[in-house]
């Protein structure tokens, strides 16, 4: 149980805040197409200035690499900041992050302004946790709030080294939601609890896997993961992705399933085509072919329909539902029927639903379920560090109750 200080157990009036948050959206042509992350930074951002903190606002874009890039400038998330805040929020146009402008903005500060800093990935030890650049972010403020979770796994300067020189290290809303929610509903659920996993590859899950089996009554393997379990288990997959060197983690897997007395579902029909498509999008001939019994020139690209009823089935009587990775090519209306057979599943029960953050994420809000979810997660990679069952660096840093 992760019990870490957050905006709501700290007094900020008078004092300098300095915020890491998750502005990495995307731009084109220097104007915001996503606003999604900007909107989920306010909550936090309002306290703070309502509580008459002197609010600094720091936030990675892109991949710089360690040099200024006028095309990575936070400029544009300022302007709309201002727009959204309804008060100013003044940019300090630095390109060393810490600099002339950022200290006379801050200097110049009332209780209840706002000003943010550049990028903070122009600087190259960011990423590295560097302790010069750390010091010069803590030495800007009183209290450090960390509300950036697409980047708790990482231990950077932004994120984990400024904690080291401040006394007041707390976690925003945003943070404070994904620690009650996958934290806590990984190693404290209500049951039974179901765990979905899907997505290409094994390899990227195998300690997710291992994680869950303990922990989950129920684990459901989908999406093209899916093929190596069936192939180890005998079956003819095709040419469907399979990972031939995770045979044997496979087998072990359901073993382990098995010894623990848990379910361990997978896949029994699947939506099979000549090929992956190409465009993503286009249209192609699919057939449904038994999941053990597929083609040899046939690839599996989805989950047929009586793998969608089994899969839909397994949820309906859950307290808690865990989902991270879609159940075939979503992207494709020929091959997503499966994924949002998932999404209108967990729509439909009332068991508490969390979405892993990265592709499901993605998938459900793409196919309109986002507001049926109780929590869809921020964060792609550290959400599944998360599932893991790892300590993320980010969350750790914070000050514990």
């Amino acid at each position: 149980m992760l019990n870490k200080k957050s905006v709501d157990d700290i007094n900020v009036k008078g004092k300098r805040v300095l915020v890491r948050c998750d502005f990495n959206v995307p731009l084109k042509e220097g104007v915001i197409t996503d606003e999604n992350r900007l909107v989920a930074a306010l909550p936090t951002i309002k306290k703070l200035i309502g509580d008459g903190g002197k609010v600094i606002l720091c936030s990675h874009l892109g991949k710089p690499k360690g040099e200024p890039k006028p095309e990575l400038s936070l400029a544009p998330v300022a302007k709309r900041l201002t727009e959204l805040l309804g008060q100013e929020v003044k940019f300090a146009a630095d390109p060393e992050v810490v600099g002339p402008n950022a200290k006379a903005a801050v200097e110049a500060m009332n209780d209840g302004d706002v000003v943010l800093l550049e990028n903070t990935r122009y600087r190259a030890e960011e990423t590295k946790n560097g302790e010069a650049f750390s010091k010069e972010l803590a030495s800007l403020c009183d209290v450090f709030v960390n509300d950036a979770f697409g980047t708790a796994h990482r231990a950077h300067c932004s994120n984990v080294g400024v904690t080291k020189y401040v006394d007041t290290a707390v976690v925003g809303y945003l943070m404070q939601k994904e620690i009650d929610f996958l934290g806590n509903a990984v190693n404290n659920p209500v049951r039974p609890f179901v765990a979905i996993l899907g997505g290409a590859k094994v390899a990227d899950k195998l300690n997710v896997i291992n994680n869950l089996l303990e922990k989950c009554d129920t684990l459901i393997i989908g999406g093209g993961m899916a093929y190596t379990f069936i192939k180890a288990q005998g079956g003819k997959v095709g040419i469907s992705l399979v990972d031939d060197s995770k045979l044997d983690y496979c087998l072990d897997m359901m073993k382990k399933a098995e010894e623990l007395g848990k379910k361990l579902l997978l896949p029994i029909d699947t939506v099979a085509a000549d090929g992956f498509p190409n465009p993503i999008d286009a249209e192609i001939e699919t057939m449904i072919v038994p999941t053990n019994a597929i083609p040899d020139d046939k690839e599996g690209l989805d989950i047929g329909p009586k793998t969608r009823e089994l899969f839909a089935d397994a949820v309906k009587n859950a307290k808690t539902v865990v989902w991270n990775g879609p159940m075939g090519v979503s992207e494709n209306p020929c091959l997503a029927a499966g994924t949002i057979a998932v999404a209108k599943a967990l729509a439909d029960t009332d068991a508490t639903t969390i979405i892993g953050g990265g592709d499901s994420a993605a998938a459900v809000n793409n196919l309109g379920f986002g507001d049926k979810m109780t929590h869809i997660s921020t964060g792609g990679g550290a959400s599944l560090e998360f599932l893991e069952g790892k300590d993320l660096p980010g969350v750790v840093a914070a000050n514990d109750k």
